[in-house]
């Protein structure tokens, strides 16, 4: 299994969008979010849009400090860039956003915002910034608010591997290179975490931990008590690792038949007593 999870490509997204749920689930009931928002007709979408659903309401978490109205949120996972074409490209989507309003100026530029969230400062995208007139201030650790006429919109850059600890592990342990203090501490508090939803948006973002940081998540599977409350946490992918393990085995099995018996793959697996129904997903990784 751990050979498969390191060949596969890691799909970081549905771990952020996890991630950003948890992050504000003290006012879960005054945000409300919209994955892969699209923007028309064509396959341009925003990765995430949070609507904030009354303005009385305070955001809690220093993240959601800058939002207005409608907050457009862009993640960068670790293997992507953030180029200056990449921040244009985000700022375009708010601006694709604003004017595909129903009516006109329905969604007035004062009430937009625009997040964009990578694991590594973006040393270079900030130079250029810099140079072509931005200021670019770090209000909280790890959260750049950029300002001058290259901001059409309030924004913030957001480098995950800067963030306070206490505050946002949830999104720290997004990366190839989680801290064993990160993990354990996120682990923990989100065992306190019981609603049907936030449990579905932590094994979301475990499951790509997991995958991305396979070697220290089975030194902390070794911590007995940290190990039963991983397992409480992520009991679907246990449960989907220890079916792969058995296919495994079954392809193998059949494999062997197939070379020594000179079987046929339908042959192999009536031996071996797999149901029918099964056949083609065997076959499917012959």
């Amino acid at each position: 299994m751990a050979d498969n999870l390191e060949i596969m490509k890691i799909q970081w997204h549905p771990g952020f969008y996890g991630a950003a749920e948890l992050e504000f689930v003290k006012n879960k009931g005054d945000l409300e979010f919209q994955q892969e928002y699209n923007l028309s007709k064509e396959p341009i979408s925003i990765d995430l849009l949070v609507i904030r659903k009354t303005t009385d309401a305070r955001i809690e978490n220093e993240l959601g400090h800058i939002f207005k109205k409608y907050n457009i949120v862009e993640y960068k996972s670790p293997e992507d860039g953030l180029t200056i074409d990449d921040y244009y490209k985000t700022v375009g989507y708010a601006c694709l956003y604003k004017g595909l309003g129903e009516t006109v100026n329905q969604i007035p530029a004062e009430e937009v915002t625009v997040s964009i969230f990578r694991e590594t400062y973006p040393r270079e995208l900030f130079g250029m910034l810099a140079q072509m007139g931005s200021e670019i201030e770090e209000h909280y650790p790890g959260i750049y608010y950029i300002y001058g006429k290259q901001a059409l919109f309030d924004t913030q850059i957001v480098v995950t591997s800067q963030l306070d600890q206490e505050l946002h592990r949830t999104l720290r342990i997004l990366s190839k290179n989680v801290l064993e203090e990160d993990a354990r501490a996120f682990i923990k508090a989100a065992l306190r975490l019981t609603e049907p939803g936030e449990r579905n948006n932590i094994e979301a973002v475990l499951q790509v931990s997991v995958s991305a940081n396979h070697v220290l998540y089975e030194t902390i599977r070794r911590d007995d008590p940290m190990c039963d409350a991983l397992r409480e946490l992520m009991k679907e992918e246990i449960e989907e690792e220890k079916a792969a393990a058995k296919q495994q085995t079954l392809l193998e099995a059949i494999k062997n038949l197939m070379q020594t018996m000179k079987w046929t793959a339908e042959q192999a697996m009536a031996a071996l007593s797999i149901p029918q129904g099964d056949w083609p997903e065997y076959m499917a990784k012959l």
